[in-house]
């Protein structure tokens, strides 16, 4: 089967499709064919071995995807031929994947494969976001930044849904103007964003910021807050947050700073299962729009990884094979 995979941790222009071996299925375990598979930042981390991200080399890529089950258990609750989806399991650049049962999910009728597989880890993460980590009610404000990227996206119109107000942060004028079709009430620029904020609530701030920016971001986020808003930083797309003094929570209003990960959020079957079915269903009713960025074959790997870098793109960028 052919795959992405990396002998050395390297710069997007070094990857290369491979020959690699089709994976033998275990027990529990599903062989898929995949039909999607999702390109995200924490894709790039792992290809340039960034501290934190360090995998084990050689290194097949990719976490996220869609596919059609080739193989299962003969008293598996999923069959030869079903359209399955995960968010997060490793060697998903190939074209066949062994997905444990525990980690798939299935796809509906109604929603498209590659629907599926552009909204796993990035639906699923803005899930938890306005679900848990701080959860959205009527007229809370909330500050999304990349909002015309694929989380940002998602964001804003689960905010929206569950009757918040939206200020988000894109980079360019086109991008800004595009946001209002998603919903959102105030589209921003980066520059000095946090007194953008200031004005648009009174000077009050909003209770929440929803930031996987990370370096570039997160000082100018944490003075967007009230007193006692909380920032949420769920990436680094800009590099790692240095490590800080915590009396800076203190003296900047009483704030809450949390580190969340999908996985936390995601630990039992039964919350995986809430998540993606009110996902799905939000899809199929057209109350959620996800929109596909680019479909890249996989000898364009690398022009995928530099597209998403550049943070030039809108919307969810896949892999097909």
């Amino acid at each position: 089967m052919r795959g992405i995979s990396i002998s050395e941790y390297s710069n997007p222009d070094q990857l290369r499709v491979s020959e690699l071996d089709t994976p033998k299925r275990e027990p529990k375990t599903l062989l898929v064919e995949t039909i999607a598979a999702g390109v995200n930042f924490i894709d790039t981390y792992q290809r340039q071995g960034l501290p934190g991200y360090q995998k084990p080399l050689p290194l097949i890529l990719g976490l996220e995807g869609s596919g059609r089950v080739i193989q299962s258990d003969p008293d598996s609750s999923f069959s030869v031929g079903d359209v399955i989806a995960w968010p997060f399991h490793p060697e998903s650049y190939a074209e066949v994947v062994a997905i444990p049962e525990s980690k798939a999910i299935t796809v509906p009728e109604g929603v498209d494969p590659k629907v599926a597989a552009a909204v796993m880890l990035q639906g699923l993460t803005a899930h938890y976001l306005v679900n848990s980590t701080f959860e959205i009610k009527p007229n809370s404000k909330a500050l999304v930044h990349a909002g015309s990227g694929g989380v940002g996206r998602l964001l804003i119109q689960m905010i929206k849904n569950a009757g918040g107000v939206v200020i988000a942060t894109a980079s360019t004028e086109q991008k800004r103007e595009r946001l209002g079709a998603l919903g959102c009430d105030y589209a921003i620029p980066y520059e000095q964003f946090h007194k953008t904020v200031r004005e648009i609530t009174d000077n009050a701030g909003v209770d929440v910021v929803y930031d996987g920016v990370g370096n570039d971001t997160y000082m100018q986020s944490l003075a967007s807050l009230r007193k006692r808003g909380l920032l949420a930083l769920f990436g680094a797309s800009s590099g790692a947050v240095p490590p800080m003094d915590l009396q800076i929570l203190n003296s900047m209003g009483s704030l809450f700073l949390t580190r969340p990960t999908l996985a936390d959020y995601i630990a039992t079957r039964e919350e995986y299962e809430k998540r993606a079915s009110d996902i799905f269903r939000d899809i199929s009713e057209k109350r959620l729009i996800v929109e596909i960025g680019g479909e890249y074959p996989f000898e364009n790997a690398s022009q995928a990884h530099i597209d998403l870098q550049s943070r030039k793109t809108s919307g969810k960028l896949l892999l097909v094979p």
